[in-house]
């Protein structure tokens, strides 16, 4: 039998594996291209691939190649061949046409149409009858592909692009096309791993493509034999009888392979796509070969009857979920999923960006390059092994957060001694926050260098903890920081015996100029605590401080204690903490003041969950500027019997005139306040700056007191600088 001359087309990037492929189908000299492979062979061996190809999209076979530097070259060389010999007028043709580089013709749907010219005009002849365009399903595929000068003709002999293997519901979009499920499966080794008895899981299945292709390939299951429009079906010169000893031969090779299909397994969170892969399944005749079921990743599994395997996915990237955290959070996740459930497994996925993959935390072998569509991917490779594993570098500070707190293991050396120092600490404070009645307290404040820490208990319908980490200097490696880390919230909550879902965590870095601390988030989640009568609420997750400095508790106590029948003033108010504690102790009035939108909010919402207080203002202004225009009033609006002044270090908020800095500025704030106290008033002055001088040769005229000692609680002991405070009063 004479050998024929064909080339079939496949993706970019897997020439190499359909290679292999023809040549284990007994093609004859195989020679990759671009996109495909020439090979020949006779009639069977054709047949055979397009029975069995699991990489190959078409199959050409060619039938002349031609010059052509004008249309009517084009026109020519298509009426010379005898197409009788491959159909009759009966019978309808669609043409493919694709030109590059010519100059003659670079319009394909021009091209197109004088070749569909010179095949009507020649069986019309012949005939005095033409046979019909059937653009979707024709009996006969004619491409032609000019590229500069050179045109080649072939008929396409698959028809329908082969990676149709006809499972799938063409109504249902998937992810990949079965061919590159197919080829991700070969540069896997999945064969050998079936072929051993390991099974196979895709805890993200989708529509099911990966795990029917993989059934197929364990089950030695021709991926031909669904595939009804063959381009050869209506080819004069097909031999019907060796195609059908073929599909015999294939029929009778499922039979028996069926039986060694392995475990395989679908997991997928969405119901739309079970149920999607479960059709598929039951159309290649696999549903008692494969399980599939509604499970998210984070619920992956291993049973115990399960050989370990291959775990191969089409995860979702950044071109399908959209959102860059929310899919590098799908990473991460899936990441601690391999690593505790599939030690020992092999793993592989196509990911579009490698950067996505560094988020799983365990080392790839080299990155193979597969083309979905047009998009560029990587296929990784791993094996899921110890030695493998790796802690990726954060990008973000709530992506290290996110990575501390779903570690488990405790591995630094140190971690008995962090636990006994705060089972210690949680001991001694125990009985005097009973006997103080509070609820909102710090039990740990970095009292081990390794440990940087600070660790602050809030009490109300649950327990929290709000977990500040200290910046480690550039000496400490971000490995060892991170584990100190995560061994100090593992201890945490396994001392407290709280989920991790009731611990916060945030690193408190040292600020540089004037920075100031970011939003961390937007949950709008609060929480209500209580302190000496006073409810407030808190939030744990948007903002670096909750709304309660802890330090200022015994200040605010003060500020309830002699508030009775007073009018108190709060500037730089922050959430309003105090005006709250000053309401609560019977103030005739409370005026609160801040800048922020949010806090003033937050303060007014304060005050509310207090019920039963009246008489109290909010007001949103820069505090510097009313200052001053209050005090250069006259006769100022309001004097105040209690004031509390409490200014940020430093602030250069968009909405101020200018920007604040406590050391410079303090000495106009202060004269500024006292202007406003009524006589025998009042005023408190306090500020977290630690290196902070109050330059009083510059306030000879004001009685102050420094009250620091008498304002830093027992829960703050160990960090006395943790703010100032002074009494200054009017002789």
């Amino acid at each position: 039998m004479t050998d024929l001359k064909f080339f079939a087309t496949t993706p970019k990037a897997m020439e190499d594996i359909l290679v292999t492929e023809l040549k284990q189908l007994g093609a004859k000299n195989v020679k990759a291209a671009l996109a495909g492979a020439y090979f020949e062979g006779p009639l069977e061996t054709v047949y055979r691939v397009c029975l069995w190809s699991r990489i190959a999209n078409r199959v050409l076979l060619s039938l002349a190649t031609f010059t052509v530097t004008s249309q009517e070259d084009l026109y020519d060389g298509i009426y010379k061949i005898n197409w009788f010999e491959h159909m009759g007028p009966d019978d309808s043709f669609a043409v493919s046409f694709n030109t590059k580089g010519s100059k003659a013709i670079n319009n394909t749907h021009f091209g197109a149409i004088k070749v569909k010219d010179a095949v009507v005009d020649q069986m019309r002849k012949k005939f005095n009858k033409r046979p019909d365009i059937n653009i979707t399903q024709p009996n006969i595929r004619i491409n032609v592909y000019l590229q500069n000068e050179q045109a080649t003709l072939s008929l396409d002999l698959s028809g329908e692009s082969l990676h149709r293997r006809g499972y799938r519901d063409i109504s249902i979009t998937a992810p990949i096309k079965e061919n590159l499920a197919a080829a991700i499966l070969y540069r896997s080794q999945w064969l050998d791993i079936a072929q051993q008895g390991g099974s196979l899981i895709d805890p993200m299945c989708g529509s099911g493509t990966l795990l029917v292709e993989a059934a197929m390939i364990a089950g030695d299951y021709a991926p031909g034999l669904q595939h009804k429009q063959f381009g050869f079906l209506h080819w004069k010169k097909h031999d019907s009888q060796i195609w059908q000893s073929l599909v015999d031969e294939a029929t009778q090779r499922k039979q028996i392979g069926l039986e060694k299909i392995p475990t395989i397994v679908g997991f997928d969170q969405s119901r739309r796509a079970i149920n999607a892969a479960l059709l598929h399944i039951e159309n290649a005749g696999l549903q008692s070969k494969i399980h599939v079921e509604r499970r998210d990743i984070s619920e992956a599994t291993v049973a115990e009857s399960w050989q370990q395997g291959l775990l191969v996915c089409n995860p979702p990237y950044g071109e399908r979920l959209g959102n860059s955290e929310e899919t590098a959070q799908l990473y991460r996740t899936f990441g601690q999923v391999l690593k505790k459930q599939f030690n020992h497994w092999q793993a592989a996925m196509i990911i579009s960006d490698p950067e996505l993959g560094f988020r799983l935390g365990i080392r790839s072998q080299k990155p193979i390059t597969l083309f979905n569509g047009p998009l560029e991917c990587k296929l990784l490779r791993f094996s899921i092994e110890e030695k493998n594993f790796f802690t990726p570098k954060a990008k973000s500070q709530q992506e290290r957060i996110e990575q501390i707190k779903a570690e488990d293991t405790v591995a630094d050396p140190n971690a008995e001694m962090f636990a006994n120092r705060l089972k210690k600490n949680i001991k001694k404070i125990s009985k005097w926050v009973k006997r103080q009645d509070i609820h909102c307290y710090r039990v740990y404040d970095a009292d081990l260098p390794e440990y940087a820490v600070a660790i602050d208990v809030y009490q109300g319908e649950k327990t929290w903890l709000n977990v500040q980490e200290y910046q480690a200097p550039k000496t400490i490696s971000q490995e060892k920081a991170m584990l100190r880390l995560s061994t100090a919230v593992n201890e945490i909550a396994r001392i407290y015996a709280l989920p991790k879902e009731q611990i916060y965590l945030k690193t408190r870095s040292k600020q540089k100029g004037m920075e100031q601390y970011e939003k961390l988030a937007n949950l709008g989640t609060f929480e209500t605590v209580e302190e000496h009568g006073a409810f407030f609420l808190v939030n744990f997750e948007d903002y670096l401080d909750t709304g309660l400095f802890l330090d200022h508790r015994p200040i605010r106590l003060k500020i309830q204690q002699q508030a009775k029948n007073k009018h108190f003033l709060n500037l730089f108010a922050y959430t309003g903490t105090a005006s709250v504690h000053a309401a609560i102790g019977g103030a005739s009035s409370t005026t609160t003041v801040d800048m922020s939108k949010t806090y003033l909010d937050w303060a007014q919402r304060n005050m509310a969950l207090n019920k039963n207080l009246s008489n109290n203002r909010f007001i949103r202004a820069d505090c510097v500027e009313w200052l001053k225009v209050e005090a250069d009033k006259s006769d100022p609006e309001k004097s105040y019997d209690l004031i509390f002044l409490d200014p940020p270090t430093f602030s250069n908020s968009k909405r101020m005139d200018d920007n604040l800095s406590i050391q410079d500025d303090h000495i106009e704030l202060i004269n500024h306040a006292v202007k406003l106290l009524s006589a025998g008033g009042i005023l408190y002055f306090s500020t977290n700056f630690r290196r902070f001088k109050l330059v009083t040769e510059q306030l000879g005229h004001l009685t102050i007191t420094d009250i620091t000692a008498q304002t830093i609680p027992d829960d703050f002991s160990r960090t006395p600088r943790i703010h100032y405070c002074w009494e200054i009063k009017c002789p």
